[in-house]
């Protein structure tokens, strides 16, 4: 029996990228529904495995429409589609709860990539395994142990708190105001929080100039990277 396709939520008030998402999109296995406006994402929303979401609808924002949905308790994956000059919009959708974003104008295959990145860490999430693995990377999140190719790697408590919040929610972008706010408590600046990131690389990384697990997003935060498997 053939398992369900994924129901792919595509809110977006211009035809031309509705259109585009949904033969790009199609042609991946997803089964995709439309939206042009806040309200007919509202309706439709419920039946979706993840949304495609464009901050600037004719009703509302997108903003406004996620911080609704993460407010009522809804927790589907949310992919935010937005010009690359709106880097402000994004870092407020991402501290409402938006998974990755992406920007116009965008390839197909980056676009997918992202989605499923989601995807997985929302199975990820739900699971919620005590030890979290991605490549040559281990946390064990009960016993507060760090491993790289297997061997235990020291880490000072501020760094581990890092590293646990960024494993916690992998694959996911989470901004510099979210991380400082999980870490300290919201007393930290971003140069403090970019020296810790720079320490733990060292640690982690193979290559710290040429991070693999730790991706930065410029001007917005950081990710850490979802490996399927250990290479």
């Amino acid at each position: 029996m053939t398992a369900p396709a994924v129901r792919i939520l595509v809110v977006d008030d211009e035809p031309a990228i509705r259109r585009l998402l949904r033969t790009g999109l199609g042609t991946q296995g997803y089964a995709v529904a439309e939206a042009a406006s806040g309200v007919e994402a509202a309706r439709q929303v419920g039946a979706a495995d993840l949304v495609i979401l464009d901050l600037g609808l004719p009703d509302t924002s997108g903003q406004e429409l996620l911080a609704r949905w993460r407010a009522a308790g809804n927790a589907v994956p949310v992919v935010i589609l937005s010009s690359r000059d709106d880097e402000a919009g994004i870092v407020e959708a991402l501290d409402l709860g938006a998974d990755d974003y992406v920007t116009k104008p965008f390839g197909m295959r980056e676009l997918v990539a992202r989605i499923r990145t989601a995807l997985r860490h929302r199975l990820q999430s739900e699971g919620a395994q005590p030890i979290f693995r991605s490549g040559n990377l281990a946390v064990d999140l009960v016993r507060r142990v760090v491993r790289v190719d297997g061997a235990e790697v020291g880490l000072t408590p501020r760094e581990y708190e890092i590293l646990r919040v960024l494993a916690q929610n992998a694959g996911k972008v989470l901004t510099h105001r979210f991380l400082i706010r999980q870490v300290w408590g919201g007393i930290a600046d971003v140069q403090n929080l970019r020296v810790h990131i720079r320490q733990l690389r060292q640690k982690i990384e193979p290559d710290p100039q040429r991070p693999t697990h730790i991706r930065t997003e410029t001007g917005i935060g950081y990710r850490l990277h979802l490996w399927e498997a250990s290479t």
